[in-house]
């Protein structure tokens, strides 16, 4: 009876140790080592439960003979997310989350742009040392053999469990803990590291509906806006030459670096997009990501649904889209004889765009293996200013009207705590801190040749004939250390939208919008109506269930029965063809045993392959590629030109 209750004792012991660690290190970015400490004492039912969340799992371990094993397995799972969390949180403004775990691939790829290899050298040998320590402990630790208790301990587990659950629904019913996260950031503040992190696995997609029916889903449309089956159709119309193209560019990080309230600059690092957002119509944009989730960004303005319906931390590029398609901007306009394009100058496979991108009917997608002249800056992103031929590409590749969503990277974090640029254009006179000042020093570098960028692209797009509405906008602020207070807007999910376009016909209007409004109101703007959720949002808009009713939509067209397509999803994905320009072979020359593959359109992210199989290449220019390993002559004539993923390996698109 003793032991029973010692190891039930020792875990309640270890619970508040470790839901202590998981505080502190969610709220250390301040450098803050009482605040949780502080946090027991202000809000202790929640520290309690979120300690009691802990102590379930840990109990389990009285079932075991090596109980010390286990307590410190599942002890060493707490602590990684703690210590995840505590790190993440330094590097954006968006907590660890379940969901972070489907990132893992993306964000290997991009380690280097966060740490330093002496960084990664050291958790390696962290983590071996670790995996040694924990299996002399299985061999080497303490054993009961004789004496273990299961049915009693067992019966006090599920007690625990029973009480956790019932904790849960306590907790949950009297608000005492949030079911809903509206902002991710405050609500594993206020509601605890452990329960949210948690919560972040358990809730996932967007959950059904009260009253959820095929009457309720077309009632939100009356009958003109319906088909003649009673069911939104899009009919294929060629229309597109009555409406403009239509451009979005989602800036990476970008915000106006004057309503930082923290911070004073030499000169405006922006002065085209300042210009442009007071001549064109213009406003404050309400995204669902705090400096980082850029994917959400897109999702919403693409689809018109709220990323918030789903689950807390969810990414649905990272989940349903990789399965299904869904409706959104690029099929609804191609029901109307327009072509869609995406350009991003990052990795084809990052977000899993290259599949994301089928299942959204895009016709083609330009990623940076299929640019030309790419410049990186200090921290390895590309620069945006590639995107302008990119763009004047994809708008000269049809006869019809194109829409097309570009991505820019440049402005992306994390940016450097040390002096980096020898010779800045702006430089930041004025900062709290001597590692703020050199972060924003860098971030407003960025911006200014983000906005140069800028400028040059609708001089560009300004000497078209053909009419263009480009609209312009950051996904969200940049990953520095902010509180509400530092902004001029107050929003840490604020960030700015223009409207530009090249007829002079659009009148000026400016107001506040949320990122899944966008699109409706751009469409409005230039007299287009179409594709479901677009059509309820433009007709609907004023609706007291606006958002209950959006969802339901959302939930019907992911989840539920396509009740609005007449219970059958009416779209496939397309046949997304990599780059807009052609990679052709012309020839290959054998010089001694060395092969040159002539031709066009080659990228440093071209590699010859046979049977598959990628070969050593070296990139000699855009019309030549160098073979630098033995290839049986036999098999010269079945070369390919292949673009390829030079973190994953994987093979992009080959040559026919």
């Amino acid at each position: 009876m003793k032991k029973f209750k010692n190891s039930f004792v020792y875990a309640g012991i270890l619970a508040f140790v470790l839901n202590l660690v998981l505080e502190t290190l969610g709220r250390f970015t301040t450098g803050d080592w009482l605040s949780g400490i502080r946090f027991m004492f202000t809000d202790p039912l929640v520290f309690m439960y979120n300690m009691l969340l802990i102590y379930m799992t840990l109990v389990i371990a009285s079932l075991f003979s090596r109980r010390v094993f286990v307590f410190v397995i599942v002890s060493v799972v707490w602590l990684a997310i703690g210590i995840a969390n505590g790190v993440i949180l330094t590097q954006r403004m968006t907590p660890f989350t379940v969901k972070d775990f489907a990132m893992i691939s993306d964000g290997l790829t991009i380690v280097n742009n966060y740490l330093e290899v002496w960084h990664m050298v050291l958790i390696g040998i962290g983590v071996l040392i670790l995996l040694v320590l924990l299996a002399l402990l299985y061999i080497r630790g303490p054993q009961k053999k004789e004496g273990l208790k299961r049915k009693r301990n067992l019966a006090g587990v599920i007690l625990v469990v029973m009480f956790t659950f019932l904790s849960t629904t306590v907790a949950t019913g009297t608000g005492l803990l949030d079911t809903f996260f509206g902002n991710l950031a405050y609500a594993y503040k206020d509601n605890g590291v452990a329960y949210c992190f948690v919560n972040t696995g358990l809730n996932t997609g967007i959950s059904k509906p009260g009253g959820y029916s095929e009457e309720k889903v077309l009632g939100f449309f009356n009958e003109d806006e319906l088909g003649s089956d009673n069911i939104m159709n899009l009919e294929v119309r060629d229309v597109d030459e009555e409406y403009p193209n239509l451009l979005f560019l989602q800036l990476e990080s970008f915000i106006d670096p004057l309503t930082i309230n923290t911070i004073e600059l030499s000169e405006d690092p922006c002065p085209n997009f300042r210009r442009l957002y007071g001549e064109f119509s213009s406003g404050e944009l309400t995204v669902p990501a705090c400096g980082a989730g850029t994917a959400n960004v897109e999702f919403e303005v693409l689809t018109g649904l709220s990323a918030r319906f789903f689950g807390p931390g969810e990414y649905p590029y990272k989940s349903i889209l990789t399965e299904k398609t869904v409706e959104n901007l690029a099929y609804d306009l191609k029901s109307m004889g327009y072509s869609a394009h995406a350009i991003h100058n990052h990795r084809a496979v990052f977000y899993n765009r290259n599949t994301v991108f089928a299942n959204m009917g895009f016709d083609t997608f330009t990623s940076v293996e299929y640019m030309k002249n790419v410049l990186k800056n200090e921290k390895n992103w590309a620069k945006d200013g590639v995107l302008v031929d990119c763009i004047n590409d994809a708008l000269n590749s049809t006869d019809s009207r194109d829409l097309i969503y570009t991505i820019s990277v440049q402005g992306h974090g994390k940016y450097p705590e040390e002096e980096v640029l020898e010779d800045p254009e702006i430089r930041v006179t004025e900062a709290p801190t001597e590692e703020l000042k050199w972060k924003f020093e860098y971030y407003v570098n960025q911006i200014y040749e983000m906005d140069q960028f800028i400028g040059e692209l609708t001089a560009e797009l300004a000497k078209r004939e053909e009419p263009v509405v480009l609209v312009m906008y950051g996904d969200h602020i940049p990953a520095i250390e902010f509180e509400e207070a530092d902004l001029a807007s107050g929003n840490l999910y604020g960030t700015q939208y223009i409207i530009w376009d090249n007829m002079g016909t659009l009148n000026k209007t400016d107001g506040s919008l949320h990122a899944y409004e966008l699109a409706a109101y751009v469409m409005e703007k230039v007299d287009m109506q179409v594709g479901t959720i677009f059509t309820y949002q433009q007709n609907h808009g004023e609706s007291s269930t606006f958002l209950e009713d959006l969802k339901t939509l959302g939930y019907d067209m992911l989840y539920g029965r396509n009740y609005i397509y007449g219970e059958q999803n009416p779209f496939r994905p397309s046949d997304l063809k990599m780059g807009i320009n052609d990679i052709i072979i012309e020839e290959v020359v054998q010089l001694g045993e060395r092969y040159y593959i002539k031709g066009q359109n080659f990228t440093p992210y071209s590699f010859v392959t046979v049977d598959g199989e990628t070969l050593e290449t070296i990139f000699l220019g855009e019309t030549m590629l160098g073979l630098m390993e033995y290839v049986d002559p036999e098999k010269a004539a079945d070369m390919k030109v292949s673009q390829v993923d030079k973190n994953s390996k994987e093979i992009l698109s080959i040559t026919e």
